[in-house]
């Protein structure tokens, strides 16, 4: 139940204080740091079939236990790690998800290479290499994939990423703010970057 004076946030939000905080603070900024992006991209790609609250509880665990988000550590992880990975009850014990992690960070830093950050590689795909900005009136009108999202992730699995197909990869550009997906009515429409 909303409170009085309290400020209209986009409905899939809810009332959990992590969730408001992450819509709030996060979700739908636009993001250049390639450190943000690639947490989002392993968070994402953890989320699969699981909803996004489960992942945001799990995200300091996630966090400890990916070298702190850090591509280059997580590209130099061995079967070991996986197995270490595969018995801690703080992230999400798939071996495909943390072997996916694992050559996702390989093939990240290809992309940092051949573009100079993630950053640039995901606006190339961009009109005008700008962030999208939708005009939903509700949350029925917001698209769980697009012909963006299609086109994108069909390139990245030409790369070789996993656990990136097309709904992921729109959860992950409205995140990152590449597509600004906030209601027409939600407070975070007028916030600043």
């Amino acid at each position: 139940m909303k409170k009085e004076n309290e400020p209209i946030r986009c409905g899939w939000c809810g009332e959990d204080p992590l969730y408001v905080r992450y819509h709030d603070k996060e979700w739908g900024k636009e993001t250049r740091d390639d450190s943000t992006l690639f947490e989002f991209l392993v968070l994402e790609s953890a989320q699969a079939g699981l909803s996004w609250i489960t992942i945001l509880r799990k995200r300091e665990n996630y966090r400890r236990a990916f070298a702190e988000f850090d591509a280059g550590k997580i590209a130099r992880f061995t079967p070991r790690d996986v197995e270490r990975l595969m018995g801690d009850a703080g992230i999400v014990r798939n071996r495909r998800k943390i072997e996916a992690t694992i050559r996702n960070a390989n093939h990240f830093l290809h992309v940092q290479r051949e573009f100079g950050s993630f950053y640039n590689y995901i606006s190339s795909f961009l009109p005008d290499g700008r962030p999208i900005i939708n005009h939903w009136k509700t949350l029925k009108e917001v698209p769980a994939y697009t012909e963006l999202s299609d086109c994108i992730s069909k390139d990245m699995r030409k790369r070789g990423f996993r656990f990136f197909g097309t709904t992921i990869c729109y959860a992950f550009l409205q995140a990152a703010g590449f597509v600004n997906d906030h209601l027409v009515d939600c407070h975070c429409r007028k916030c600043k970057k």
